[in-house]
C-alpha cells in the first residue's frame, strides 16, 4: 500500500476508536486554510479559542478540523490533503488526552525521575508521553517539554507501549505554574487560570484524593469531548454527577474549585462563561439534592 493509501487507513482506524484525527501535510504541519477561511476571515469554528461559525467541511483551520467522522475523512474536500499527506496527527483532548511531548534525552531522563509511568511512545528525538485526562496545552513548560491536548494536534507514531495511566498532577502543575505567572501590570496571562481541586480544599472530604480526581478528570474529559455541541449540558451533567458523590461528606469538600475546574473546561470548547457557570452551579446543586 502506498503512503497516501496508509495514511488514510491508519486515519480511519483511529476514527473507529473515537480519535479525531487530520492530515499533515511536509514538515509535520496542517494543510493551509481554504479561500474562504484564508487568515480566519470566516472568523474560525465554534470550539476555537476565539470562537466563531465557520462550518467549512475542508480540512482547514488546523487542529480544529480535527474529526472522527470517517464520511468527513473519506471526503472529496479531504482527497487533495490525503494525497499530499505526509503523516497523520490526532487532537489529543478530543479523545480525552494529554500528551507530554519530551523533545531531548534530558527531557525523557527528567519525566522518568518525575512523572508517573505511563503509555510511551518513541519520537525522532524522544518520546511522547500519554495519559488519560485533557487540559490546556503549552509550549516549553520546561526544556524539551511541551502539553499537547486541548487547542493542539499531535503526530500519530504508533500505539506505544504500556499502560494508560490518569493525568497526574504533576503535569498539570507546569501548565498551572505558567498560567498563574503574572502577566505585566498584574494581569494573570490566561482567563483559565483557576485553582485545581486538591486536598487543601477539600479538609471534610471523606474522599481520597485519587479518588477525587480520577472521577473529576474523567468528567472534564467528557466536557471537552463535546467540541460541536452539548458541552453546556455535558456541564450540567458532570457537577450533577460529581455533586452527588459528596452528600454524605461533612465537608468541606472543595466543590467551588471542582466547579471552577469544570466551567473551565466547558469554556475551553466554546461555552460562554455565564452559561457554564449557570449550568454548573446547578449541577452541583441539584447533585447534592438542592434545586437552585
Amino acid at each position: 500500500m502506498n503512503g497516501v493509501g496508509q495514511h488514510l487507513r491508519t486515519a480511519l482506524e483511529l476514527a473507529q476508536t473515537g480519535v479525531p484525527v487530520l492530515p499533515l501535510r511536509a514538515g509535520k504541519v496542517p494543510f493551509g486554510n481554504c479561500r474562504a477561511c484564508a487568515d480566519c476571515a470566516c472568523g474560525g469554528r465554534p470550539h476555537m479559542k476565539s470562537a466563531g461559525t465557520c462550518l467549512c467541511p475542508a480540512v482547514c483551520h488546523g487542529w480544529a478540523a480535527a474529526t472522527a467522522d470517517p464520511a468527513v475523512i473519506t471526503s472529496p474536500l479531504w482527497a487533495p490533503a490525503w494525497r499530499q499527506a505526509a503523516a497523520v496527527a490526532y487532537h489529543p483532548a478530543g479523545a480525552g488526552l494529554t500528551v507530554v511531548d519530551l523533545d531531548n534525552p534530558e527531557a525523557v531522563a527528567w519525566a522518568r525521575q518525575t512523572l508517573p509511568a505511563t503509555r510511551t511512545v518513541p519520537t525522532t528525538r524522544g518520546e511522547h508521553w500519554i495519559y488519560l485526562g485533557a487540559m490546556r496545552s503549552a509550549n516549553a513548560v520546561r526544556s524539551g517539554v511541551d502539553i499537547k491536548s486541548r487547542m493542539s494536534y499531535a503526530r500519530w507514531l504508533g500505539p506505544g507501549h504500556g499502560a494508560m495511566t490518569d493525568l497526574p498532577h504533576a503535569v498539570r502543575a507546569l501548565v498551572e505554574q505558567e498560567e498563574t505567572t503574572p502577566a505585566r501590570k498584574g494581569v494573570v496571562s490566561s482567563p483559565f487560570a483557576r485553582a485545581a481541586w486538591d486536598r487543601t480544599v477539600a479538609t471534610g472530604c471523606r474522599h481520597t484524593e485519587s479518588y477525587v480526581r480520577t472521577g473529576l478528570e474523567r468528567g472534564l474529559a467528557l466536557v471537552r469531548s463535546h467540541t460541536e455541541s452539548g458541552a453546556g449540558s455535558q456541564a450540567f451533567g458532570v457537577a450533577q454527577f460529581l455533586g452527588a458523590l459528596h452528600t454524605r461528606c461533612p465537608g468541606p469538600c472543595g466543590l467551588d474549585a471542582i466547579g471552577r475546574e469544570i466551567i473551565a473546561a466547558a469554556m475551553a470548547v466554546g461555552v460562554p462563561e455565564a452559561y457554564a457557570e449557570r449550568a454548573v452551579a446547578n449541577g452541583l446543586s441539584t447533585g447534592a439534592g438542592r434545586t437552585t
